[in-house]
């Protein structure tokens, strides 16, 4: 687990999507979308250096998961390289 992993998940509260980096206390953004939320996710680990990326479904489990940013220590097998 690196310091920039991210997850999106949408609030319960409000019904927002939120990007919020692992460890932190609130999210770094709500958006509207699903969609919103993951490139503004990958933006920021981006220009943090990489790391990964989750991304929660509506019943709040993970439903992917992405290396952005940096080599992925394990890439998808069944894709060619």
């Amino acid at each position: 687990m690196s310091a920039n992993d991210r997850t999106v998940f949408r609030r319960s509260t409000d019904g927002k999507w939120a990007n919020k980096r692992d460890g932190a206390t609130r999210p770094e953004g709500l958006y509207n979308t699903q969609k919103e939320a993951n490139d503004s996710a990958r933006q920021n680990l981006k220009n943090s250096g990489g790391g990964e990326l989750k991304t929660k479904g509506l019943d709040g489990k993970i439903r992917s998961k992405d290396t952005i940013g940096k080599p992925d220590p394990f890439p998808p097998r069944d894709t060619e390289h």
